[in-house]
């Protein structure tokens, strides 16, 4: 009699492995009881750092503890396996779009490799985080804040590599500042970058910087053309600061941000003032002032351009935007002339978020642990909106999907053909408690499966034990694809993952979901770097 080859739905499918990976019995405990899987270091790192907002709380830790956690997890990985550190550091701040966690990471790489006598790739971990011209001053107070003022050769080489890379006239203007605990001399002074090669003007750039951090007052080298045009706006008398806005170009020359013009016109930042600095604002500062843009009444064809920007393919992948803040965007500014722009943009920042064929059941978490507190302090979005983000961005693209919300119950949420994520992302938060706090993933998944071809959960996945008995994993048959998607990257797994059918990926970037689709063609999936 045949086991194995037989025409059961499933039963021939192929058996794929997928990275994170759990122990196949549960030795502890989610947050709210439920057996929980202990994840192997990699993994558990990889969902901790993905949705690591370093130094914050969520809802089931303190910052403390999540950031002790963090550290210990890095301190035995990169001593385990720094090459496989090496690729995941650049991957986490380019791609996942994590700033403050690779930082932390790479320099605790460093420590506890050097404590244990490893001496390659350190360099090159810290230089492979620093992206932003900031950056190289954020390593450093990090590193004296923990460590003190003895910063090993590696750190320095590693931040004067990046500063050779990031240092240059608009960055100085827009970073170097009273409010930094480490400007731009400061860090000269302490990591000693030899310019760029390819920059015959940076030497001049750092003795500027160091002059500038010591109030020397020399006069600014000629090869410094953008910060010299900047002294000649700053020489000008208030009375007659306006009039530059006629010259848009003007200001662009002198590397002026909006942030720089409104202290410089000491008055008003109406029409006329935004309409002259938009066209050197960056995408990010676009987006995060679309409120003001309206508030002032710029005119039609501007906030034309502005929309054209903001939807532009080119823009949005060089923006490297998080997906949640096209969201948090339309909630602050949810005028009409924004509105398609912006679903434009959540469009092409999801496009990893994978199109399924045959029937899709996706759950969405809404109980109180993900609904609670905002995804960093800065931020207004939940961590339940980010959730509901993909949920809609998957239930749109989808040929036949199932968007269900869940907590102690469930609440079946329906999406018309074509229309906006953004709204209905609006429309389904509008009912988060509707159906109770609890976290009940294992009955959610039953009332809710109907012969699906697979099932997706977004969620922190800190289950309780359920009324029915059972855990997840066998909520559905075995050979139904149980994908959970993992928003804040707790210790323990609600369900073992990593075979038979069960995998987890995590974050808030649409970076992980790359590795659905390989799962799906029974290619099985690695890391996704």
């Amino acid at each position: 009699m045949s086991k194995f080859n037989t025409s059961a739905k499933g039963s021939a499918r192929s058996a794929v492995s997928s990275p994170i990976s759990t122990e196949r019995t549960p030795s502890g405990r989610t947050h709210e009881g439920a057996p929980g899987y202990a994840r192997d270091a990699k993994s558990e790192l990889f969902l901790l750092a993905v949705s690591n907002m370093v130094g914050e709380d969520t809802f089931y830790e303190k910052a403390g503890d999540r950031d002790e956690r963090f550290r210990t997890l890095v301190h035995r990985v990169a001593v385990e396996d720094g090459a496989w550190m090496a690729r995941f550091l650049p991957w986490l701040r380019g791609v996942a779009n994590m700033r403050t966690a690779p930082i932390v990471a790479a320099l605790e790489s460093v420590r506890a490799r050097l404590d244990a006598g490893r001496h390659g790739l350190n360099r090159q971990l810290v230089d492979s985080v620093l992206q932003r011209a900031d950056e190289p001053g954020e390593a450093l107070a990090y590193w004296m804040a923990r460590y003190g003022r003895a910063v090993p050769k590696p750190v320095k080489r590693g931040i004067a590599d990046a500063v050779r890379r990031l240092y240059g006239e608009r960055s100085l203007l827009k970073y170097d500042g009273d409010a930094r605990g480490f400007r731009f001399g400061d860090v000269i002074d302490l990591v000693h970058p030899a310019p760029a090669a390819d920059k015959p003007w940076q030497g001049e750039l750092f003795t500027h910087a160091l002059d500038r951090g010591h109030d020397r007052d020399k006069p600014i080298p000629e090869a410094l053309t953008t910060l010299r045009a900047r002294a000649e706006l700053t020489a000008l008398p208030v009375g007659e600061r306006r009039a530059v806005l006629a010259d848009p170009g003007r200001l662009a020359a002198a590397g002026m941000t909006w942030e720089a013009l409104a202290g410089w016109l000491q008055g008003p930042m109406d029409a006329r003032a935004w309409e002259a600095v938009i066209p050197s604002m960056g995408y990010m500062a676009l987006l995060r002032n679309l409120r003001n843009l309206d508030g002032a009444g710029i005119s039609d064809e501007v906030a034309a351009r502005v929309a054209a920007k903001l939807a532009d393919p080119g823009e949005v992948a060089r923006s490297r935007q998080l997906p949640f803040r096209f969201y948090s965007a339309h909630r602050t500014a949810p005028s009409q002339r924004w509105g398609h722009a912006l679903d434009r943009a959540l469009t092409l920042a999801t496009g990893n978020v994978p199109s399924f064929g045959g029937r899709t059941l996706v759950l969405v978490d809404t109980s109180a642990s993900m609904s609670s507190g905002g995804i960093s302090a800065r931020s207004t979005v939940t961590p339940v909106q980010a959730a509901a983000l993909f949920g809609v961005a998957l239930t749109a693209r989808g040929e036949r999907v199932d968007l269900y919300g869940f907590a102690d119950g469930v609440f079946r949420h329906r999406i018309g053909r074509g229309a906006s994520v953004l709204k209905e992302v609006e429309r389904f938060c509008a009912r988060i408690g509707e159906v109770g706090h609890g976290t009940q993933i294992a009955d959610s998944v039953r009332r809710t499966y109907a012969g699906h071809d697979r099932v997706v959960i977004l969620s922190d996945m800190q289950t309780m034990s359920g009324y029915h008995g059972g855990g997840v994993t066998d909520a559905v048959p075995a050979h139904v694809p149980m994908y959970g998607f993992n928003l804040q990257g707790y210790r323990n797994a609600a369900m073992p993952t990593g075979s038979g059918n069960r995998h987890e990926f995590g974050g808030f970037s649409d970076a992980t979901f790359r590795m659905i689709p390989l799962l799906e063609t029974g290619t099985g999936a690695g890391w996704p770097f």
